[in-house]
């Protein structure tokens, strides 16, 4: 692989409304930090999210260098990074100075002391994410990159599935949580037993059109409040 080759491939144009959660946080910051300790060439990494049309955002890097190289490009709406999370599959640019096609980054590139860098979109459930790979010297990544990172891409999906049921699981424990404090509070409020505080919330959840995890938070935090007598629930009969 000679210095200049660019290699490019195209991809779907997937978006996803929402900020990315914890979970997944987590296990991406994971997969930069592996990715620099792994791939070939690879001097630093960071892993660049895009949430529906809210601006790209580095989730993890492993060196400053690497969030700065990010945030030009973002600026620039240019360069590898960019690409890879908003088009291409695949981008590897090994030769920064030399670029043609991307004038306006690469020498801004060159000036953080970066000689080559790649770019590969991984996505998951509708999530769109770019695993980006910088090197210090011109040249530096080769056909064992092309392959590792290509490897690392597609463990990404079965790590960021895995990282979605964790959210799920920590979701429905909250949901459970949330609902059982509010019941409790709407027992001694009411003067009425479990079922019909449970009665009370699902009710209200269908009136208000409002999901009853949410309710439940409104009941707990004191923000819930009463639009009609109907609202109230009936008193306890023994």
């Amino acid at each position: 692989m000679d210095g200049t080759r660019e290699t490019r491939g195209r991809a779907s144009d997937v978006r996803r409304d929402g900020p990315v959660p914890p979970a997944r946080h987590v296990a991406l910051e994971s997969l930069a930090q592996s990715a620099a300790r792994n791939i070939p060439g690879a001097d630093f990494v960071s892993v660049t999210v895009r949430s529906g049309n809210e601006p790209l955002r580095t989730l993890s890097a492993t060196d400053p260098v690497a969030e700065k190289a990010d945030h030009v490009q973002y600026d620039l709406h240019e360069g590898p990074c960019y690409a890879a999370v908003t088009d291409d599959r695949f981008v590897l640019v090994n030769d920064m100075a030399a670029t043609s096609e991307f004038p306006r980054y690469g020498p801004r590139a060159v000036d953080l002391g970066i000689g080559a860098q790649a770019a590969i979109q991984l996505l998951h459930d509708g999530e769109t994410a770019a695993l980006n790979l910088y090197a210090r010297h011109a040249g530096a990544f080769d056909r064992d990159t092309v392959q590792i990172a290509e490897l690392f891409a597609t463990q990404a999906g079965a790590l960021l599935g895995y990282a979605s049921q964790v959210e799920q699981l920590s979701e429905a424990l909250h949901t459970r949580t949330d609902i059982g404090t509010a019941i409790g509070i709407l027992m001694e409020r009411y003067r009425i037993d479990r079922h019909q505080a449970f009665a009370f919330l699902t009710r209200n959840s269908q009136t208000r059109n409002i999901k009853v995890r949410l309710l439940a938070q409104q009941v707990i935090d004191g923000t819930f409040e009463a639009t009609a007598g109907d609202d109230a629930p009936p008193p306890h009969r023994p």
